[in-house]
């Protein structure tokens, strides 16, 4: 059996188009708990595959950079 260091593990997380609640909050360094709320909020756009919520990379990526935006901005 392979055993993947967690940063190792962590990378090929990042390079996934589609996240699971899971690796999405890990990506955001964030609670998994947070994330549902951010999703059941429309904070987060997410989706359903079956029962589950799904992320996509791209589209967490761009909200980072718009809350980074938001901050710079309310600093000034």
């Amino acid at each position: 059996m392979l055993h993947l260091d967690a940063g190792v593990a962590f990378l090929v997380s990042e390079s996934r188009e589609v996240m699971n609640v899971r690796q999405a909050s890990q990506y955001l360094g964030i609670s998994p708990d947070t994330l549902y709320r951010y999703i059941t909020e429309g904070e987060i756009p997410a989706f359903k595959l079956g029962n589950r919520w799904k992320l996509r990379k791209t589209i967490l990526d761009r909200w980072m950079e718009r809350k980074m935006s938001q901050a710079t901005a309310r600093r000034r």
